[in-house]
């Protein structure tokens, strides 16, 4: 028997990186977290909120300047929900695959 990552078909890494999960609706807020991984086809996150495995997600992953070294590089992405995880601390371990993805400026995409 493999472990996980005989399965995946980009290379992961481990980088703790901002990331706000953005409303589905209205009525929801914005939700801001923390990276555990990242690929170009994925990422997995800790977050203080409660996600459905197959939902869609919507979220704005922010490479700092430190990584592009160009300033702050925001990039909107629309997902799917693929394992939720919670841990004994409450948070959920959250992992999403990016289905497509924009590179936006930063002011527009904080607003």
């Amino acid at each position: 028997m493999g472990d996980l990552s005989d399965r995946r078909e980009a290379r992961r890494f481990v980088m703790s990186l901002p990331v706000r999960v953005l409303p589905r609706d209205n009525n929801s807020p914005e939700l801001k977290a923390q990276t555990r991984d990242v690929s170009y086809r994925g990422l997995y996150f800790h977050a203080d909120a409660r996600f459905e495995k197959g939902s869609e997600i919507d979220f704005v992953l922010t490479l700092p300047q430190q990584i592009v070294s160009a300033g702050d590089v925001n990039i909107k992405c629309h997902g799917k929900v693929v394992r939720v995880d919670t841990s004994d601390n409450g948070r959920m371990g959250v992992a999403a695959r990016i289905e497509r993805y924009e590179f936006v400026p930063a002011r527009a995409s904080a607003a």
